[in-house]
């Protein structure tokens, strides 16, 4: 059978074969029998959703020589020059590579003519977002009132890139991804107009592949069909797509219950020497996780809900059952959001490794505000005490087992591998009664049923080297209290250092300001009328009067003056710092000044 160009072959030609869509379908068809057309229509949604496929059917059904009418003929002269692309009046625009404003303005000048041959000029713009700004703006008032005889189609995958402008000036429908069903119902279709025998199963794999687009899966379809085989089935499929079979994933949620490590390993190194599609295998893990949670919480009921065999369901209820659901919900969170990490990572066979062993770790890793610090430079919690001589999680021999603690928070099996497991315990609870018994909460005492106090237990003088206790945490060394500062000014200014993020700059205006505090009075002097402006600013002044507030813990009168209305008893102190001023000293040495008098300087008050 021949399987060049399904997409082209198989592209729709009427409303009714377009697959989905049905409201979008019904406006149009509906706007082509009345002879309602809009100035400008925007189609926007992800690839290979047909929104260039509508538009080419809307052109002509607008220009059927029969019409108007809901359906083009698909006979008519029109309708033929238009699916072949040779009609003078229905103008396809790549807008990526005619993006400029020359081709704008080309474009308004061409709308002004009438039609040639048919009874509407349509104009559709494919990929309309990469269109200029100064493209857009010279089509701007074209859009809002173009000539009667045309109308725009703009086509687009991401909207939010087009001016609200131009937006605004359109009908925009939104078209949605297509289901799954509808996918696999339209690929069905095409396999029994090419007569070529399928598996049910290849189809909707196919289908769950292309993720919503029709065009994508017609893609998958005939890369597979390529293959050459006598029947499409699930395994070329799988083969040619590099997707991981329901063995892979059933027995990477085996060896996740029963933490088998080298198993795990081995799954890893298979996913990776097929080089099969990473991000489709981590979309197909967390849907089997979300499949096992649904299982377990509505039980033979999901079965309506889930697209599984009866087989698949069996197998996937009874994995169900052997894992808690507080551990099937916690791996499907981080399915899903590893699927990112992994995918964006420079090393994602590592990135995928590393999400697997949590996924199967997951019960013996503890929250971090959980592991109790090493104190005196005690090694990691997880090598306290002496080795045991067990099997290490997953089953892998000759490693010892981590001791157990009594805030592992467990999700998964408890006893032997694949036995169930009673509700969750919390975070701090005991594993077992000689635990519950033995191991007391940190900081809390408990006492015998007599009413005595328990003897507390004497400290080992020699503890192992690198042994962290089991019991508590050990205490934090207390941070030293800052230094308080002195009531003054000049410690007022250092509180308001320390506060210099919050002050706004508060510290910078009174570097030049000599202040003095008398009761609950404190003068600053100011040593021009500029700083004296800025410290007596509404805002700035509310915020010196609430640190000073808190630093001297009581509410000051606040006085501003400059240097000119400073008290006789200041006069001193400042003729000892401008004689001090090496500016000062060197005005001396080059003028030869003897004697120097200081006057303050004259200002008004605030």
């Amino acid at each position: 059978m021949s399987t060049t160009s399904l997409t082209a072959k198989y592209r729709p030609q009427t409303f009714s074969q377009v697959a989905g869509q049905d409201a979008v379908k019904r406006i149009l068809s509906r706007a082509s029998a009345e002879e309602r057309i809009a100035p400008a229509y925007l189609f926007s949604g992800t690839r290979g959703v047909g929104k260039t496929t509508l538009a080419r059917i809307f052109a002509k059904a607008v220009n059927c020589e029969n019409g108007p009418a809901a359906e083009p003929c698909n006979q008519c002269r029109q309708c033929r020059q238009i699916t072949a692309g040779a009609a003078v009046d229905v103008v396809e625009i790549d807008a990526a590579s005619n993006r400029g404003i020359d081709e704008a303005r080309r474009l308004k000048e061409d709308i002004g003519y009438a039609p040639i041959d048919a009874r509407y000029k349509v104009f559709i713009i494919d990929e309309a977002h990469m269109l200029t700004t100064p493209a857009f703006n010279a089509l701007l008032k074209t859009l809002e009132e173009p000539p009667s005889h045309a109308t725009f189609v703009l086509a687009t995958t991401e909207p939010h890139k087009i001016l609200p402008t131009i937006v605004s000036r359109c009908q925009h429908f939104v078209f949605q991804r297509l289901t799954q069903p509808e996918i696999t119902e339209h690929l069905r279709t095409i396999m029994e107009k090419e007569q070529a025998p399928f598996e049910e199963a290849a189809l909707r794999l196919i289908a769950k592949r292309a993720a919503g687009s029709v065009r994508d899966s017609m893609s998958l379809l005939g890369q597979v069909l390529a293959l050459g085989g006598d029947k499409l089935t699930e395994s070329d499929v799988r083969q040619v797509l590099g997707l991981a079979g329901q063995e892979i994933f059933q027995g990477l949620a085996s060896a996740l219950l029963e933490r088998d490590l080298p198993a795990i390993s081995d799954i890893l190194r298979a996913i990776l020497d097929q080089g099969l599609d990473l991000g489709f295998f981590l979309r197909e893990l967390g849907l089997c996780f979300r499949n096992m949670f649904i299982i377990s919480r509505l039980g033979e009921a999901a079965e309506a809900q889930l697209e599984l065999t009866p087989e698949e369901f069996e197998v996937w209820k009874g994995f169900a059952a052997r894992m808690h659901d507080a551990h099937i919900h916690a791996c499907w969170q981080m399915a899903l959001e590893g699927q990112r990490k992994v995918l964006t990572s420079l090393e994602p066979g590592l990135a995928l490794e590393l999400l697997l062993l949590n996924l199967a770790l997951m019960p013996e890793l503890a929250a971090i505000e959980e592991i109790p610090a090493p104190a005196g430079g005690a090694s990691p919690p997880a090598q306290r005490g002496p080795a045991s001589t067990g099997t290490a999680p997953g089953g892998v021999p000759g490693q010892g087992a981590p001791p157990a603690r009594p805030n592992a928070r467990r999700f998964g099996p408890g006893g032997p591998a694949g036995a169930p497991i009673g509700p969750m315990e919390p975070p701090h609870a005991a594993h077992g009664p000689a635990a519950a018994a033995s191991t007391p909460s940190p900081g809390v005492r408990k006492e015998p049923p007599g009413g005595q106090p328990a003897a507390q237990p004497e400290p080992d003088p020699d503890p192992e080297p690198g042994a962290v206790s089991d019991f508590a945490s050990p205490e934090p060394k207390a941070s030293p209290a800052p230094e308080p500062r002195p009531k003054t000014f000049d410690g007022l200014l250092q509180f308001i250092q320390d506060r210099n993020g919050e002050a706004q700059g508060l510290s910078s205006w009174l570097r030049g300001v000599r202040g003095a505090v008398d009761g609950e009075r404190m003068e600053l002097t100011c040593s021009n009328d500029f700083i004296a402006k800025q410290l007596a600013d509404q805002e700035t002044l509310a915020k010196l009067r609430q640190l000073s507030q808190e630093h001297f813990g009581r509410r000051l009168e606040i006085k501003i003056a400059v240097s000119g209305d400073a008290p006789p008893e200041n006069m001193q102190k400042a003729e000892q710092i401008a004689k001090a001023s090496p500016v000062v000293q060197a005005i001396q040495d080059i003028f030869d000044v003897q004697n120097m008098r200081v006057e303050p300087r004259r200002g008004k008050s605030n």
